[in-house]
Formats: C-alpha cells, sequence, structure tokens
C-alpha cells in the first residue's frame, strides 16, 4: 500500500543539508530558481552534479532579509539561468550544503501521481463497507424514520479520521474537476476521473430520494480511535439534512454530470447525477435555514454527535457555486439568474468554507465569468502578489501571522498559488505564473523548517501524520502523497511544539492534529496545483 509510481528514488535516499532550503523535488528548465541559506550570507556557491562532483554553477549570494517573525536572517541563491537537466545540490564556501534537487521535465508529474494515488489509498472501503447504516433522529423522515438502515458505502475517508462528510467531499471532488476541465491534457485523466467517481456514486447514496435533501455526513457519534477500520465497532449514521451539504452536493454533481456525460462508461450515470443535482437545488431553495447547528442538534436529538461540524453561517457561497455549475450544464436561464443574485462581492480562494471561488473558476473555464469577476480576481492576483517583495524565502505565501492556520499549507499556499494561474490564463500577467511556482517552492522544502510538506516526497518529509489509516497498517511510516495541515500556532491538539514562531509551528507527531493531519479537500489542493503547474510548465 506504501508503494507509489514515480517517486524519484534519489530523493529518498539522500541526506537532508538542512543548511540550505530547496523545492527538494527541483525545478523546470525555464523556472525561476532560487534557494535559500538559513543564515545572513554574502559569499559564493556552488551547484555540483551530485554523482560526479563536477561544479556546474558558480553564483554569488543574493538578498539577504529578515523574518517578519523573529531575529532570523536569511540569504537568496539564484540560479535561475542553470537549465541544463540532472540531479544537482549546492555547496558554500563555508561548507553548508543544501538536499538534491533535479533539473528537468516533468518536476511535479510525480507529485501529481502520488496526490492522485493518495486518494484510492483513502477509500474507506473494504475498511468500513458500510452497508449498516443507521438514521439518526436529526435525519428522520415519514419514508425513512429513525433507526431506518440504510446502504451507504464507497466514498473517501475524509481526514485522519473514519467519517465521510458531504460537504468537504463536494468541495473536494470539485476542486479536482475544475482542474480537469481547466487542464485536459494532464496523463492521468482517465484514472482521475475513475478515481473521483469513486466519491461521487458514494455521495448520491447521501441523498433522500424522497425529496431530494442530502444528509450531512456519516458518522460514528465520536471518532473512533487509533485503531484499525476492521476492528470500528462504533454504530454509524447519517445525519441531519443541511443546505449546505445539499448545495455542495448539487454544484458537485452538476459539475460532474457535465463532465461524465462524454465518458460512455459513465454516460448513464451523469444523467442520474444531472437530475440528482436538480433535485438537491430544488430542497435547498425550500430550506433556506436549514444550516448545521452540531450544538443545537445535540439539545434535540440522540445520541449526541461529536465529530467533525463543517458547519457554517451562510449558504449564498453554496448557492452561488451550485447555480453556476447547474446553469453551465443545464444551460437554463433560471440557475444563471440565481448565480448573479448571490455573486461574490470580491474574490477569494475558494475553500470548504466558502465556495464561491469554484463557481468564479467554472465560469472562467467556460468564458462566461463576467467583466466585473475578472477585475475582482485580477485585484485578488496582484495583491498576492505585492506581498512577495522583500519575502525571505521568495513567495508571496509566509510573510504574515495570518497564513498560518489548521490547513494553511491547502488553503493558503495552494489555493492562492491555483488562484493566481486563474488570473495568470486571464491577463497572462507572468508575475502571476511565477509566484504560483514560488508558493510551491516553499511547500516543497524552501521554507523556515526545510520540510517537504508531503508523505513520501523529498528528502526531509512528514514521517508521523494525524492518519489512522497510516498509524494502524503495521507498516512503519505513512501513506505516502499526502499533504499534511502545516504550522499552526493556535495549537488547537494541545501538543508542545518546538517553536512558537507562526512558520516554524509544526510538529511531525502522531498527536498533532492541528498541524500533522491529512485530509482530502488539502489533497486536492495539492493535485490540482501539480497538475496545473506541470502542464503549463513549457510557458516558463
Amino acid at each position: 500500500m506504501k508503494k507509489t509510481l514515480f517517486i524519484l528514488v534519489f530523493l529518498n535516499v539522500c541526506a537532508s543539508g538542512g543548511q540550505i532550503a530547496v523545492n527538494q523535488l527541483g525545478y523546470y528548465p525555464g523556472q525561476e530558481k532560487t534557494a535559500v541559506v538559513d543564515a545572513p550570507y554574502t559569499g559564493s556557491f556552488l551547484i555540483v552534479d551530485h554523482q560526479s562532483g563536477a561544479t556546474v554553477f558558480e553564483g554569488i549570494a543574493g538578498e539577504i532579509s529578515p523574518s517578519p517573525f523573529s531575529g532570523k536572517v536569511r540569504t537568496r541563491l539564484d540560479f535561475t539561468s542553470l537549465e541544463s537537466p540532472g540531479i544537482y545540490h549546492i555547496i558554500t564556501e563555508q561548507g553548508m550544503e543544501s538536499p538534491a534537487f533535479r533539473i528537468g521535465d516533468s518536476i511535479l508529474a510525480p507529485l501529481a501521481s502520488a496526490a492522485l494515488e493518495a486518494f484510492f489509498l483513502q477509500r474507506s472501503t473494504p475498511g468500513h463497507p458500510d452497508t449498516v447504516v443507521l438514521v439518526h433522529a436529526s435525519a428522520a423522515s415519514p419514508d425513512r424514520p429513525e433507526g431506518t438502515i440504510i446502504p451507504s458505502s464507497g466514498g473517501w475517508y475524509d481526514a485522519g479520521d473514519y467519517n465521510k462528510y458531504i460537504v468537504n467531499a463536494s468541495y473536494t471532488t470539485g476542486l479536482i474537476l475544475a482542474g480537469y476541465e481547466k487542464y485536459p491534457r494532464y496523463a492521468q485523466n482517465r484514472q482521475l476521473l475513475d478515481q473521483v467517481m469513486y466519491n461521487l456514486q458514494w455521495s448520491l447514496t447521501m441523498q433522500d430520494p424522497a425529496d431530494g435533501g442530502v444528509y450531512h455526513k456519516l458518522t460514528t457519534p465520536e471518532f473512533e480511535a487509533f485503531i484499525k477500520p476492521g476492528e470500528c465497532k462504533k454504530p454509524r449514521y447519517v445525519v441531519q439534512k443541511s443546505i449546505t451539504a445539499t448545495l455542495d452536493f448539487a454544484a458537485s454533481m452538476a459539475q460532474a454530470a457535465r463532465i461524465y456525460k462524454n465518458i460512455e462508461d459513465y454516460a448513464a450515470t451523469a444523467m442520474v447525477m444531472e437530475q440528482a443535482a436538480e433535485a438537491a437545488f430544488s430542497w435547498a431553495l425550500e430550506h433556506p435555514e436549514a444550516l448545521y447547528n452540531q450544538l443545537r442538534m445535540n439539545e434535540q436529538f440522540s445520541p449526541a454527535i461529536h465529530t467533525g461540524a463543517y458547519g457554517d453561517f451562510s449558504a449564498g457561497d453554496e448557492f452561488f457555486w451550485a447555480s453556476c455549475e447547474l446553469y453551465l450544464t443545464t444551460g437554463k436561464e433560471i440557475y444563471l439568474k440565481k448565480a448573479m443574485e448571490y455573486a461574490p462581492e470580491r474574490f477569494s480562494a475558494p475553500t470548504w468554507g466558502n465556495v464561491s471561488g469554484l463557481g468564479i473558476f467554472a465560469l472562467l473555464t467556460h468564458n462566461k465569468a463576467t467583466g466585473l469577476m475578472k477585475e475582482q480576481l485580477v485585484a485578488f492576483c496582484d495583491s498576492v502578489v505585492s506581498l512577495a517583495g522583500g519575502a525571505p524565502f521568495a513567495s508571496s505565501y509566509g510573510n504574515s501571522a495570518r497564513d498560518f492556520y489548521w490547513g494553511c499549507l491547502s488553503e493558503s499556499c495552494c489555493g492562492n498559488a491555483i488562484s493566481l494561474l486563474y488570473g495568470f490564463s486571464q491577463t497572462g500577467n507572468r508575475d502571476y505564473l511565477i509566484q504560483a511556482y514560488y508558493n510551491m517552492d516553499y511547500l516543497l522544502g524552501r521554507n523556515p523548517l526545510g520540510y517537504c510538506y508531503v508523505t513520501g516526497m523529498g528528502t526531509k518529509s512528514p514521517q508521523n501524520p494525524h492518519h489512522r489509516l497510516a498509524h494502524t497498517d503495521d507498516i512503519p511510516g505513512p501513506l505516502p502523497g499526502f499533504l499534511v495541515g502545516g504550522p499552526n500556532p493556535a495549537k488547537q491538539d494541545g501538543c508542545v511544539y518546538p517553536s512558537d514562531l507562526p512558520d516554524e509551528c509544526y510538529l511531525d507527531v502522531v498527536e498533532s492534529y492541528a498541524s500533522n493531519e491529512i485530509a482530502i479537500n488539502w489533497n486536492a489542493s495539492l493535485l490540482h496545483l501539480a497538475v496545473a503547474l506541470q502542464e503549463l510548465s513549457p510557458l516558463l
């Protein structure tokens, strides 16, 4: 289970220098190439062939920048002009050394393949067949009273736990399929479609056929312990229909119907998905107040539910995304009118809690976005790029304490980069393209801790993620291809971290769910970004 295709062997066996931070997977020939010395440095540096030791490049240390969080000072090393394919490492005249990295084509193809394979590893079957799922009291209806048994097989485990949540699952498939529509030449397209369909087919089981409403989640009352899936004994329930789950479902189903109708094996399912999407949207229109409030639900119904809430205070962004996808799939003007009614006042990178960006992405891809929407996206991209000036690690990400929180590497680092690429496609502004690659550099090792934050990749990556599947599978080490949440000074897990600095507040232990958990939505952003940067690399 822990073997991932295409991972570069040399990256797993080379010792990490730890003094010079680089993108540990490497750089495309035409890419701007920067390494960072974790100290002030004014001397020269060499880039040498990792096997022969022959010098291939000599440079002089560049910009010296202070950390915005501490007294630490870092130095940039620029080697953009080195374009010859090969495996290299950097050495300074003081003996500091970098991990090995590669220059060549298809640098991010192994990452994209591993990120996609991670979804296969995250499947809930056979661990939880979910052929016997109970209707929770909060979800009871005339046709399905409390305690009714329904099947709800398939789907991905949401994160480090064993539950399945429609809000996040729909967002995840939505972000992946947005990448599919935007970057169709990606070599793993059919594998990607098969993998996403596995989750979509589970999602269909979460819709009540009597009225079109969608259950918020499939869950145990409390999180299971760190035990193997087959050892889990707690009952599993579908819980309360919510407007946010129903609209996210409607959006992802409409989007998927549009894509899969052209795939012979899935054309019939695509018709079912389109009908399910419209039924869900109708239910949402009739239940505008059905927001998921777990605390209030637990005051009324038992057993009490204490797993991830995925709660929300507004369904306006969900209405927008669902309306956009349904309009693009059905062509019905009623959905376009609804989309304009809920159009956001400004662009923000999409997250599970604010999905309006996915609606903007869909409209942009199909040339249906308004001029104002494009202006808002450009304003967002300009604001992101402006953060890169004087940044110690060269990227626009990581220069404010606000950049670090639960899931920040996905929602800010990847999310901003993905949005920059949509901005690039609209404007051709190369600053957007360059900064998107810089964010990936940060993620893959050019950061204060020198971590490649994707399991199984690079020379220094997380070994002990908060992930029940990996922790209980009797094989040492993590499952590969998963992005962890990243530095999080809020430290909601109560662990003792080695540093309180926002960009260094990360702990590679199983207990650190606030910084070291994995999640399907985070991997969706990793996959989308890796696919996009790989496909756009000829434009560098």
